[in-house]
């Protein structure tokens, strides 16, 4: 049986304080080969807004994180585009059971969803946005509001802000 590369590789290591988990590369994320790759999206920016970056990344400097304690990852690992152009499955109980898998092998301190639905995918479909009570193994669980410039009517950076602040308390 042959598998299909992941579109973006995962920065999953031990130790890691912080992994940012998106539901799926976005298009031009897929081209470039760089998480969070649209201009408009707001993850870079926000990242050192909150502090957890010392300086603005670009994205495609996204290999540099795990030197900051932060990993990347996402649900759908080889489909790209807008959650409702994924194919059906993609954000499925495959995948989460997958993501699951992958953080509790690399046992972050706090897994970050990048988007409601995306965090809804794997906390359940009444989960709301902030630290979860429920957590994956040792790793606490947030949801996010999504950085993303089609989520702008949603955008919140005050959750982003409350992220930051736990992380930096961590050791």
């Amino acid at each position: 049986m042959k598998t299909r590369a992941p579109i973006l590789p995962d920065l999953l290591t031990p130790g890691l304080k912080l992994v940012f988990c998106g539901t799926a590369p976005g298009t031009m994320s897929a081209r470039y080969g760089h998480y969070y790759a649209h201009p408009q999206n707001k993850f870079w920016r926000t990242l050192h807004a909150v502090g957890l970056t010392p300086r603005l990344l670009e994205p495609r400097e996204f290999s540099l994180l795990p030197g900051y304690g932060i990993g990347l990852t996402d649900i759908a690992k080889h489909d790209c585009g807008m959650d409702k152009e994924l194919p059906t499955g993609a954000l499925g109980p495959k995948a989460v059971a997958e993501l699951r898998a992958r953080i509790l092998r690399a046992a972050p301190q706090i897994l970050a969803f990048t988007s409601l639905n995306g965090g809804r995918r794997v906390m359940g479909a009444k989960a709301l946005p902030g630290e979860q009570p429920q957590m994956i193994g040792a790793t606490r669980v947030w949801i996010l509001p999504s950085p993303s410039p089609v989520a702008q009517w949603n955008w919140n950076q005050e959750i982003w802000q409350a992220l930051g602040d736990a992380v930096r308390v961590l050791k």
